[in-house]
């Protein structure tokens, strides 16, 4: 036989072989009579994942600027430290028109949170809005540098809950980072001590107690605060994603003490450190408590008090240069 003929019906056998092989692989396989496609082409599969793997973390919010349908305009997007501004946006719908209608929650239409990238400052805001929708408040910030705006809102006949969107601000001036302020269990704020008890949990709901005390004693006359006697904002050191953080109880419903303690319900979306600012009002005043939390990290045993810098952690009583504006 010449060389081609020998090649030829090398060929042939070898297709017979496979196509033989290929028939019994149909109509035998391992025990149900079949193999998979991952059989056939000779991978293996891996089991699948177990639950824990395969369970998502809880979304963060503020990280993005435009979500569900809805974006942040942020008219101003730069401010000059030590500086008087009128910070300006707007909330776009899908279409491009400004939303001018919202629902109201903790009081307000829209709570607005400032925060430096290093966490060191923060101030919540409430500015007003005009009748075609463009929001506005004065800001005078007092250091520069990066700094993240997030607006919290639920637009009118929204049922998928509230949206938190976020857009940065810079801030110019001479800039030195500061450090985040190590985990502490209890934080002085003009005259007030506040501890904090609880876990924040990747993942999962968890418990936080903040309790206050004034000379030592417990402050329980505390003042309703935009709807409850306490108001808690939570960041992700890092990127500042915002978690949204809901009190537990509210005054007037019959079981909900006004302090000493004030509780909340937060679910961290991921293991890393939070930065907690707690909002409560006594005496007429509205005060800011600053903590440094690990997520996962068991609280409870006080450890010295910290005093809080009413610039940096927006304690100050005065609307313009604190951490609250009216």
């Amino acid at each position: 036989m010449n060389p081609a003929a020998k090649i030829t019906a090398f060929t042939a056998a070898l297709a017979a072989s496979f196509g033989a092989a290929y028939g019994i692989g149909l109509t035998v396989g391992p025990e149900t009579g079949t193999t998979s496609a991952s059989e056939r082409s000779g991978r293996t599969e891996s089991a699948a994942p177990p639950a824990d793997e395969d369970r998502a973390d809880p979304p963060a919010g503020g990280l993005q600027i435009s979500e569900g349908g809805y974006t942040l305009d942020l008219r101003t997007p730069r401010v000059k430290a030590e500086q008087r501004s009128e910070l300006r946006f707007a909330i776009r719908d899908r279409a491009g028109r400004q939303v001018t209608a919202f629902q109201r929650e903790h009081d307000k239409e829209l709570h607005l949170i400032l925060a430096s990238r290093d966490l060191a400052t923060y101030r919540h805001l409430h500015p007003t809005r005009a009748a075609d929708g463009t929001w506005s408040t004065p800001v005078e910030l007092p250091a520069a540098g990066d700094y993240r705006v997030f607006a919290d809102f639920t637009p009118a006949g929204r049922n998928a809950g509230n949206l938190t969107l976020g857009a940065d601000l810079a801030v110019s001036g001479p800039y030195k980072a500061a450090e985040l302020p190590k985990p502490a269990l209890t934080t002085t704020v003009d005259g007030y001590t506040v501890s904090l008890n609880g876990t924040l949990r990747p993942g999962a709901p968890g418990h936080v107690t903040f309790t206050v005390r004034k000379d030592g004693r417990p402050v329980s006359d505390l003042q309703p605060y935009l709807g409850a006697y306490g108001h808690l904002v939570a960041l992700r050191a890092g990127d500042l994603a915002y978690l949204h953080v809901h009190p537990d109880g509210e005054p007037g419903d019959g079981s909900t003490e006004p302090g000493p303690d004030i509780s909340f319900t937060a679910t961290a979306p991921s293991s890393a450190t939070y930065r907690l600012f707690l909002d409560f009002k006594h005496n007429g005043t509205v005060r800011t408590a600053a903590f440094t939390v690990p997520s996962g990290a068991a609280t409870g045993t006080p450890s010295p008090a910290t005093p809080s810098d009413g610039h940096e952690d927006g304690s100050s009583s005065d609307p313009g240069t604190g951490g609250h504006g009216h």
